[in-house]
């Protein structure tokens, strides 16, 4: 409980980084230690309900369980626990911005943790005196309150608060100019932090960690470029390029690595048993939330927020579990993950004469883009992440509105991504690596002149969203050790939702339409509630179903789109799976999900009727492709330092080479006839799945009853090239 550790966010669950109640353990607890004396414990509990006040925003509270608990410090004569709190009063008032009472309290901790040897808390209130000082424009004294700090916290083991220091050390440094002393102690900061992710096990929690020092990486691609403008021949900007690698989706490239070994072998049949039970757990109360939100007449809010606070705990003990396993793992043990591509490895691992990588890096202050060939690499410097991501969220509005077709509105975001390298990217396929709001813009849709005819970018290039260029790199070698699989295409479609489908015959149960849902929106293919039919789905599986021979197929519509059937192993015979239903992206990315069959051909609910991310992470795939046709697939929880988080990525790590996604609530209508295009491009004309893509999207724009992007700019394809 110390001023500084809000600085260097510790190793925490998802949960921590979202808004939370104080438990009834914790009030009980606090009961328990008043009511039966015991005051040091009393000062404790006070300080850690101050701790969590203060995490949540709520400074005032939090300042008046921390005023509470300092009488009792010194009651109880807890001289460190008294220096403790007084930092923590410091630290509230740093955050509220009175930086003068800061000092104030910082000064009284200083000399006690001083006097009772507590060299931990001694270091930690010395670099609290420097974000103080830094922040009050005092870099003089901010340094070397910063630099007394160093040796204790080197000395305490603290490598945490440690990298934090250095960061803020170079941070210092290059706001005075001085850009090579601030370069060692970036470098020294940057090795901890990669160093300290490594001992994570949870990938959750390894991702949540990565997200709170995202700062640290961008303050270092910047300091690297303003040092290549100063020296343009000493590979600066190279250097940038591989840390901005290293900025991205490294979790997942670690999970894709994993996917080749067997993480289960050798571990506790307790502990697998019970992370078992977990995930039966999690579908239970993920089931009773959906039940609750179908209630006819209504449900309970009180109720909502119990299933709500349960899934949240199972999800907890799930990363939790799931980190012993790793642990356990001798497999686990083994894996040697892979390092972050070079410039000189993507340009001899990924890219050919006809590709291009545009890695885009969002900033603060200004923006990168980096330009890789296969011989040849060059940067651009970008506007700030502020004025990329409205520009963005301007065109995306447009382009999710039916009516609007002009794309040529489209000009001054193209401008800004691509204005500086136009001329370069003529018939080039482009691959697309990008962070924050960048991620949901379909490249495919933005404004391309050739003379003074306007044309969507994709009329003249291949577009392939990536999480990173290394990602593709671990894919393409875990896709080298594969047999292609024997059959050409699984098509899964057209589920029976509700209890008065026709379908179920005699046993459908007649029920009330709640007239929530207006016509068009019940031909979307969105819901994470209220599922209903989706008639298009049926003549989109018929159409792809008829351009192959039966031996080469398999189909599964209306009961048999079940749950039983999308985690059934032989769908690893075959190169293509195609999903057709709704698509349902949730807060807790667990739990988003494809919808199947809810019903049972007698009347019966299935037991489970929605494919979770986490079941398709336990999916055996061999798919060439993997198409989710359905809303808002390829969105999910963005993770800064990670991307997106959602069904794409359990695709891949599934052992699907491409992903076929969207990016927003589409049409039925719309969808089928995009869909059928696409396969006909594939099946018939054997053009390569990413270029069929956008030949069928391409087709839409030029009928007159689809030009509108909001037809199929949705879909986009991820993977291999």
């Amino acid at each position: 409980n110390t001023f500084f550790s809000c600085l260097i966010s510790p190793v925490v669950s998802p949960a921590r980084l979202r808004p939370i109640k104080l438990s009834d353990r914790t009030r009980d607890g606090f009961s328990i230690k008043r009511e039966i004396g015991n005051r040091a414990g009393e000062a404790i509990t006070l300080n850690n309900i101050g701790r969590v006040y203060d995490d949540l925003g709520e400074k005032q509270r939090a300042l008046e369980y921390l005023q509470q608990a300092l009488p009792l410090n010194r009651a109880v004569g807890d001289r460190t626990g008294e220096a403790t709190t007084l930092n923590n009063i410091g630290r509230v008032y740093d955050n509220l911005g009175e930086k003068q009472k800061a000092l104030e309290y910082l000064q009284k901790a200083l000399p006690i943790s001083q006097a009772v040897g507590d060299r931990a808390t001694e270091a930690i209130i010395l670099a609290g005196f420097g974000k103080v000082y830094s922040d009050l424009g005092k870099k003089e004294q901010a340094l070397d309150y910063y630099q007394q700090s160093l040796p204790l916290l080197q000395a305490v083991g603290d490598r945490r608060i440690e990298a934090k220091t250095l960061y803020r050390i170079a941070s210092l440094e290059k706001s005075r100019g001085n850009l090579l002393d601030a370069l060692s102690p970036m470098q020294k900061s940057i090795a901890i932090i990669e160093d300290l992710r490594t001992k994570v096990a949870s990938p959750e929690l390894r991702r949540s960690y990565f997200a709170t020092v995202q700062d640290e990486y961008q303050l270092y691609i910047d300091l690297l470029m303003d040092l290549h403008q100063e020296n343009p021949n000493q590979d600066y900007d190279k250097q940038a390029f591989q840390i901005s690698e290293s900025s991205r989706a490294r979790t997942l490239v670690e999970q894709l690595t994993e996917a080749q070994v067997d993480l289960k072998k050798g571990v506790s049949p307790e502990l697998l048993t019970e992370e078992k039970q977990l995930f039966q757990a999690l579908n239970i109360a993920e089931q009773q939330r959906l039940d609750l939100l179908n209630k006819p007449g209504g449900f309970s809010e009180n109720k909502l927020e119990i299933i709500k606070t349960e899934i949240k705990k199972i999800s907890h003990d799930l990363q939790t579990v799931e980190g012993k396993i790793r642990n356990e793992s001798p497999a686990y043990a083994n894996l040697k993950f892979p390092k972050p591509l070079s410039l000189e490895e993507v340009q001899a691992q990924i890219l050919d004469d006809n590709t291009i990588l545009l890695e885009y890096y969002l900033g603060e202050k200004r923006s990168f883009l980096f330009v890789v060939s296969k011989n040849d690499f060059k940067t651009y410097e970008l506007p700030d992440i502020a004025t990329v991501e409205g520009a963005v969220e301007e065109y995306l509005k447009k382009l999710k509105n039916p009516s609007f077709t002009e794309i040529s509105e489209g000009k001054a975001l193209s401008e800004i991504l691509l204005g500086q390298i136009e001329t370069q990217l003529q018939g080039k396929r482009l691959l697309i690596v990008a962070n924050g709001k960048l991620q949901l813009l379909p490249f495919v849709a933005l404004p391309f002149s050739e003379g003074e005819e306007i044309k969507p970018l994709m009329a003249d290039n291949d577009i392939i969203p990536l999480p990173s260029a290394t990602s593709l790199a671990v894919q393409r070698e875990q896709w080298q050790k594969l047999d292609r699989a024997p059959k050409t295409v699984a098509v899964i479609a057209d589920p029976v939702f509700k209890a008065d489908d026709s379908r179920l015959g005699e046993n459908a149960i007649q029920i009330s339409n709640s007239g929530d849902l207006s016509k068009e929106e019940s031909l979307l293919r969105n819901s994470c509630q209220d599922f209903e039919r989706l008639p298009e789905t049926a003549k989109e599986a018929q159409e792809i179903l008829a351009l192959v021979s039966d031996s080469q197929k398999f189909s599964a519509m209306g009961f048999d789109a079940n749950y039983d059937t999308a985690t059934n192993t032989q769908l690893k015979e075959y190169q293509i799976l195609h999903f057709a239903t709704h698509g349902c992206i949730q807060d807790n990315p667990r739990l988003s999900n494809l919808a199947l069959s809810f019903y049972k051909p007698d009347g019966q609910k299935s037991e489970n009727s929605l494919l979770k991310l986490q079941d398709i992470y336990n999916l055996d795939l061999n798919a060439e492709l993997v198409v989710l046709s359905a809303c808002q697939t390829g969105t999910g929880e963005d993770v800064k330092g990670e991307g997106i988080v959602g069904l794409t990525s359990g695709f891949m790590y599934a052992g699907a080479r491409r992903v076929v996604v969207s990016l927003w609530s589409v049409n039925d209508t719309s969808t089928s006839e995009l869909m059928g295009d696409y396969y006909r491009q594939m099946l018939e004309q054997n053009t390569n799945p990413i270029a069929a893509l956008h030949q069928a999207q391409l087709k839409m724009w030029n009928t007159e009853q689809w030009r509108s992007p909001y037809y199929w700019a949705a879909f986009t394809i991820q993977g291999d090239f």
